[in-house]
């Protein structure tokens, strides 16, 4: 029989999510991970196996906890939708990790429908990136007033 694990799988996951969509992937350490989640590293590659396999459970974890259930505020005046982490995704692993790829583009296709606007995901991710660029801090802030998206206004 293997060993109790000594942390909590779920906050370590939406820890790591924090992590990487303040820094992407690429700025991430396994080292930062540690620090961050006060886990051993042995800790973190018997439960997901490697940095990406943490990275692909924090997108899916943020994906499910933070994206699909707002689709629906995503048109409505005033709703700042907090995606970074899908939003670093696409920007950041999309075209270099086919499963990535493939989930974000799955989730902008939901954004989509959820608008009734193709261009809906095209309209967020040019704000989100203009915002994050100009905020100089990694993460964008929400300084800038309710952000909306085609579709959302009479």
């Amino acid at each position: 029989m293997g060993r109790r694990r000594s942390f909590d799988v779920d906050e370590a996951v939406e820890a790591a999510a924090e992590v990487f969509a303040g820094r992407a992937y690429d700025g991430v350490s396994i080292d930062d991970l540690v620090t961050r989640l006060g886990v051993h590293r042995n800790s973190l590659y018997g439960v997901f196996g490697s940095k990406r396999g943490l990275y692909l459970a924090a997108l899916r974890r943020h994906v499910d906890q933070d994206v699909r259930p707002h689709l629906a505020l995503v048109t409505e005046p005033g709703h700042v939708p907090a995606w970074d982490l899908l939003l670093v995704a696409a920007a950041d692993r999309a075209r270099e990790d086919p499963e990535v790829a493939e989930l974000v583009s799955t989730v902008f296709g939901e954004v989509d429908a959820a608008t009734g606007d193709p261009r809906a995901t095209e309209e967020l991710l040019g704000r989100w990136l203009r915002r994050r660029a100009a905020s100089g801090t990694g993460v964008p802030d929400n300084d800038d007033g309710p952000e909306t998206v085609p579709g959302g206004e009479d």
